[in-house]
């Protein structure tokens, strides 16, 4: 029973007790009886004798103190019978403290087993909470660590780990520093080096962008976290190590272990005296990328080397670029490779602002950027073959069509003539030849077809079907959607100019249809388009997670599944010459290109293209690839920002590539100077 009620009862009772005295009292003082038998009379007056009112006092004070001793006894068995549980867990609560333990998180590895990131010992300097009150010591200590007195006491002061924990002062502490605390611990009581475990990077840079990189929880992960805490088990604290981007930021749940425990006996301050029970931590599973580690080296390298070969040649602006390797059939990335890139291991233990400010920097190439799913670009010429199966599609050309190309194309006028890239112009052509040459007169062809035409979006309405201007959902965080412009973003879009430049004009579909103007693409949209042209219009879904492993033993607890992203109908006719064409850009459009990769067994096919950007701005190289043609099984992209013309730059990575792939390196040196855009 409740105390409250127990307590409520006994006042009622001891109400109801001097309530009845009061009344019997006072009928004994207003009638008495005859002695002599008498009926009885009134007597008109009290007994008021000493005696009398002593005996009343006597009684109302033994009913006090009865009450009195009734409620004490009652709160006592209260005490001890109905909250003595309760009180038992406060007195252990008191004297002992619950202690966190790191969990180490799982690794990384590529499809063969080859780690990327696993852990690593450090040593790391840990303060008992108690040390705050000591100056000296806390001065001593900063001298040795080379750290502000400041920052060692905000270090110290940090209670997220546990008021009993201990504060973790520095990481990565060098020998020098151990044995120098080790030798002066009357300088350093309360304060000692434990080995715990960092992110270690056996691949050195190779991946950066796609493992990402970790460092301490931010307000939002925690808040998070305590929420979802009953959901997954994990719990941060400030100092644990988490996921900020790639990999170990998307399957942070996986990777992350859970905390353990250790149960601690202290005194009335709160000094450890004894320890407990302990319950052990829980590292994180082991992710399995879909990453060929061998075809990712050669990806990364390549785009050192073709940027180097163009840097060279003379154009020093180029700086940058990116490439991408997918599995048609099942949509595994078997390399994915941006430049400049970055090494994940100098944000272990914390970054500092100045790493940080560079590596963010646009001076600096912006090095944390995944260009492959972030960089936007105008997609060049590699989006024709598109623009063919929406011509085709709508009756904006057959494939008998004919098409004659002087170089100047003027088919809105003299006013409003465009240049087709070969300035001598390639004579008569055909659609598939048209593909095979890249030559844009066709193409504008096409572009003033659609202007004129009952559906002047229907190249808007394909580009969209084969998943461009949406992310294609690979399983990385921060993926760019790009844009596919037409008339209603153009007017919203340029609000500051006058309603005829707001307007969609003829110009702006004959820039569309070859993927110039306001065109943006990611290599990664651009990879998945060719990967469900290759397959006749099944694009499966990107991905980079294999399986997760289990913890213990071998095997793997979860494995990926596949799924189709995107189903694109086309009739067989115009996938054939689409196909075919791509085929020809590969062996028929320069001899210097062809030289390339008739020295593999493989057939390839693909395309080439340059996208112009600003005046001051070297075109953007582009190259779309896949293998072998007449079985598709690999799809390559890369695309070279600034590179000048796409057989300039971006081919000899996408080449590289598939070299790594089926072990046939390039032994051509011929030089593509046709300047194909």
């Amino acid at each position: 029973m409740n105390p409250i009620v127990v307590i409520a009862i006994l006042l009622a009772i001891v109400l109801v007790t001097l309530v009845l005295l009061v009344l019997v009292n006072r009928g004994e003082a207003r009638f008495t009886f005859d002695i002599g038998g008498q009926a009885p009379r009134a007597s008109g007056g009290g007994d008021n004798s000493a005696e009398k009112g002593f005996k009343t006092r006597l009684t109302g004070l033994s009913i006090f103190s009865g009450s009195i001793i009734g409620v004490l006894f009652a709160r006592l068995w209260a005490m001890q019978l109905v909250s003595a549980d309760e009180y038992a867990q406060q007195a252990e609560l008191n004297r002992t403290r619950t202690i966190s333990t790191v969990a180490p998180r799982g690794r990384i590895l590529d499809r063969n087993g080859i780690e990327l990131v696993t852990n690593r010992p450090s040593l790391v300097v840990v303060a008992s909470p108690d040390v705050i009150d000591d100056e000296v010591k806390i001065q001593h200590l900063a001298n040795v660590l080379g750290m502000p007195p400041m920052a060692v006491r905000r270090k110290i002061q940090d209670q997220t780990e546990g008021a009993q924990s201990q504060r973790t002062v520095a990481v990565d502490v060098s020998r020098r520093m151990v044995a120098y605390i080790d030798e002066h611990q009357y300088l350093f009581e309360g304060i000692h080096v434990e080995e715990r475990v960092q992110r270690h990077y056996p691949q050195g840079t190779t991946c950066a962008h796609v493992i990402g990189y970790t460092g301490s929880p931010t307000q939002e992960q925690l808040k998070a976290a305590e929420e979802q805490a009953s959901d997954t088990g994990i719990s941060y604290e400030s100092g644990d190590t988490v996921g900020q981007a790639g990999i170990e930021y998307q399957y942070e749940s996986v990777l992350q272990g859970v905390r353990g425990e250790q149960t601690v006996y202290v005194d009335a301050d709160g000094n450890v005296l004894d320890y407990a029970s302990s319950i052990d931590a829980q590292s994180g599973s082991d992710v399995i990328l879909t990453i060929d580690s061998k075809v990712q080296q050669a990806a990364e390298q390549g785009l050192v080397d073709a940027i180097e070969r163009v840097r060279k040649a003379g154009n020093q602006v180029c700086n940058s670029g990116s490439a991408v390797c997918i599995d048609v059939t099942n949509g595994d990335v078997i390399a994915l490779a941006s430049y400049p890139t970055f090494s994940p291991s100098d944000f272990v233990g914390g970054i500092s602002n100045d790493d940080w400010e560079m590596l963010s920097s646009e001076e600096a190439g912006n090095p944390l950027m995944n260009r492959v799913i972030a960089g936007q670009y105008p997609s060049a010429s590699t989006i024709k073959p598109l623009s063919t199966f929406a011509a085709l599609n709508y009756g904006i050309a057959t494939s008998e069509s004919q098409y004659v190309c002087s170089g100047y194309w003027t088919g809105f006028g003299e006013a409003y003539g465009q240049y087709c890239w070969n300035h001598d112009g390639h004579g008569g052509v055909d659609l598939r030849q048209g593909i095979v040459y890249s030559c844009d007169t066709v193409f504008y062809e096409i572009g003033k077809g659609f202007f004129n035409s009952d559906n002047p979006e229907g190249l808007q309405e394909t580009y969209r079907r084969w998943g461009l201007g949406k992310a294609t959902g690979i399983d990385l965080p921060a993926e760019s959607e790009g844009r596919v412009p037409d008339a209603e973003w153009k007017w919203s879009y340029f609000t500051q100019a006058d309603d005829y430049a707001r307007s969609w004009q003829g110009g702006d579909t004959t820039n569309l249809v070859i993927g110039q103007g306001d065109l943006l693409v990611t290599p990664l949209q651009m990879a998945c388009v060719y990967a469900g042209i290759a397959t006749r219009g099944k694009i499966m879904r990107p991905h980079l997670l294999k399986g997760v492993a289990t913890r213990t033993g071998g095997g793997t607890v979860i494995d990926y599944e596949s799924e189709v992203a995107l189903t694109v109908e086309e009739q067989d006719a115009s996938l054939d010459l689409v196909q075919s064409g791509l085929q020809g850009v590969i062996y028929e459009e320069s001899e210097a290109q062809a030289s390339h990769f008739t020295n593999m067994k493989e057939l390839v096919a693909g395309k080439t293209g340059t996208a112009e950007r600003a005046s001051d701005r070297e075109p953007t190289g582009w190259f779309v690839a896949y293998l072998p043609a007449d079985n598709p099984r690999y799809v390559v992209a890369s695309c070279i920002e600034q590179g000048g013309y796409g057989s300039e730059s971006a081919m000899y990575v996408v080449r590289d590539i598939m070299g790594a792939i089926y072990d046939e390196p390039d032994t051509s040196n011929a030089i593509d100077t046709s300047g194909v855009r």
